[in-house]
């Protein structure tokens, strides 16, 4: 089999960079950094890249609202792009600065940092140490947490730092000041896997992705299958909402959760994200179908996003 090209959030040393790194690790593939998450979802629909690693949720921080857009497609740009896969990947912070700006680590540090740099998902993910430290000190969003250890990198002129993981440290030749400044340790991100669906070279491949480890001793859920949905409804009819969601239960579809995005078609409606979980068996095996079949005759427009493995492993099992 030919090498993959699979397209990630760069520049290099991003957590999308680590995530792809991982979940790839079992198949030949050459990982390549896009700019935004529109450039990777473009480089997917013109069939560029055979894959794309898009981060959509956070456990501390909640979805990803760039994701969400990207996935509503409200312009009809990505048609053929949905989602094959997931990997989870816990997430630990690091705060650095450019080398040699405090010889002695943060033991020398002197409180002269005045502005911070890390992609907008992180600061809610930090936000304890970030008061106790931080407080007032300049925030300043860009791109990718990669990014901003390339900027700090090569600052000259003033005292900045950014937050990002080691191994954005590691690209960018960066001193780590402290460790593990994520307010929470089991800090996960979610990153879904996308492909297009009519190229022919991924229609049969097998992810094979490796699985995260659980505690020793915890038991892993069975194995399950999900599947997203995305819908809009007539907001004036009562009850429009609660009967496009119990066709989920009719069908033995377990909803796990729910998310919505302006329309931009009219001020106050809105898209649904639908993402359901169910066990595949002879019994349900067209329970995505009909679901599905149903939902349209309830909604305005309905669109299946994708099936994938259940990579979740849960210690309430």
């Amino acid at each position: 089999m030919a090498r993959l090209k699979v397209a990630f959030l760069g520049p290099l040393g991003s957590f999308s960079h680590q995530a792809a790194a991982e979940s790839f690790c079992n198949l030949p593939a050459d990982l390549q950094p896009e700019v935004s998450f529109p450039d990777a979802f473009a480089a997917l629909q013109k069939k560029e890249v055979d894959y794309a690693v898009i981060p959509c949720e956070n456990s501390t921080n909640g979805s990803v609202m760039q994701t969400l857009d990207l996935l509503a497609d409200r312009n009809g740009l990505y048609k053929d792009v949905k989602v094959c896969g997931e990997y989870y990947l816990t997430v630990h912070h690091c705060l650095m600065v450019r080398k040699g700006t405090y010889p002695g680590g943060w033991a020398d540090y002197d409180g002269s940092i005045t502005k911070l740099y890390t992609h907008s998902q992180a600061w809610g993910q930090c936000e304890s140490f970030l008061t106790k430290y931080f407080k007032g000190v300049e925030r300043q969003d860009v791109t990718s947490t990669s990014k901003a250890a390339d900027i700090v990198s090569k600052e000259t002129t003033e005292r900045g730092a950014a937050i990002a993981n080691r191994f954005a440290a590691e690209q960018h030749g960066t001193d780590i000041l402290v460790e593990n400044i994520e307010d929470r340790a089991d800090n996960t991100t979610r990153f879904l896997i996308f492909r297009n669906v009519r190229d022919e070279r991924t229609a049969q491949a097998e992810l094979g992705l490796p699985n995260p480890p659980t505690v020793e001793g915890e038991p892993a859920l069975e194995a399950t299958h999900k599947t997203l949905i995305t819908f809009t409804i007539d907001h004036s009819s009562p009850g429009a909402l609660a009967n496009a969601l119990l066709i989920f239960k009719a069908h033995g579809l377990n909803l796990t959760s729910i998310n919505t995005r302006p329309s931009l078609k009219k001020s106050w409606q809105y898209i649904f994200f639908v993402e359901c979980g169910w066990t595949p068996s002879d019994l349900n095996k067209e329970a995505v179908h009909k679901a599905l079949d149903d939902l349209r005759q309830v909604t305005e427009t309905c669109k299946d996003l994708g099936t994938w493995k259940d990579q979740l492993r849960s210690s309430n099992a």
